[in-house]
């Protein structure tokens, strides 16, 4: 046999004895992958069901951004539990610390939006901040018409429609508690001084 046949029969050999020798872990992969789905459809399922009673109405809003989150978290778990699975456990750990430099620079890149999210979730939480409730914030004094994760809409006194970042209000507001006769429901029917946050 000449040195170029015996050079492509090796290598023939080298492949199909590294193929077969993959197969086993390709094939735990793949079962992996499947019992990881299942548990990861169980699991998001039942934290959506138990979020969704405690974050009813416009308040959904927080459920589904604390649902996605974790359901970000468990799939790069599974990623990276992957490709350690299928012999790539070194990948996985460049993977993992690239990840999590990538994440830092993200992070710092939408620092602004981050800050408006986590304020959109304290005030969606906050029962003295609600849609028809009057405030007063960084000049601005309206009703609140909605509220997003990231901006706030109040309609002032004049007709105008005031779009306002959400770090921007919850930082310092005041709510306006109007009298019994007048009030949205749920607000104070005393009618005692505003509350400030």
């Amino acid at each position: 046999m000449t040195p170029i046949g015996s050079l492509i029969a090796g290598s023939l050999a080298d492949f199909v004895d590294g193929m077969v020798a993959a197969i086993p872990r390709i094939l735990s992969g793949i079962v992996f992958l499947a019992l990881a789905y299942v548990t990861i459809r169980v699991a998001l399922a039942v934290v959506r069901s138990s979020v969704e009673r405690v974050y009813v109405g416009d308040r959904e809003l927080v459920g589904d951004l604390l649902v996605t989150i974790l359901a970000v978290f468990l799939w790069f778990g599974v990623a990276l539990t992957f490709l350690k699975v299928v012999g790539m456990g070194e990948i996985a750990a460049s993977l993992g610390t690239a990840i999590g430099f990538i994440a830092l620079g993200i992070s710092y890149a939408l620092s602004e939006m981050i800050e408006d999210t986590v304020a959109g979730v304290y005030l969606l939480r906050d029962p003295d901040f609600n849609v028809g409730y009057r405030v007063e914030a960084k000049g601005v004094t309206g009703t609140v018409a909605a509220i997003e994760l990231r901006k706030t809409r109040i309609d002032t006194d004049d007709g105008d429609r005031i779009v306002m970042a959400n770090r921007e209000i919850e930082s310092r507001w005041t709510h306006d508690v109007p009298d019994a006769a007048a009030g949205p429901a749920g607000a104070d029917p005393a009618g005692t001084d505003p509350v400030e946050e």
